[in-house]
């Protein structure tokens, strides 16, 4: 079943950015978001001033890491799966445009 898409404004990094986002997912992309935006600031204040662009490959690693630690351990719902990848896509959209 698909998912009428709204433009959703999520700030990271103290930037904001549209986002199309699932009818539904609102809340789960904006803890992701915040999710992003505190780990960028974490890396920000720990200390060598960084750009944007780096600190941000650095969480999407930390996170990718994170995830591929945790795959061993637990089942992803297969349709959850496919909402992560669609926010995902939005986001990747978004950021190349930036």
């Amino acid at each position: 079943m698909s998912k009428n898409s709204i433009p959703v404004t999520v700030r990271i990094a103290d930037k904001e950015y549209k986002i199309s986002c699932p009818e539904g997912e609102h809340d789960a992309l904006m803890a992701s978001a915040r999710r992003v935006s505190d780990d960028m600031k974490k890396i920000r204040e720990g200390g060598k001033a960084l750009g944007a662009e780096r600190i941000a490959v650095m969480v999407a690693l930390n996170i990718a890491h994170e995830l591929s630690n945790a795959e061993g351990t637990t089942t992803v719902d297969p349709d959850i799966s496919a909402r992560l990848d669609a926010l995902q896509q939005s986001v990747d959209a978004v950021l190349s445009t930036h």
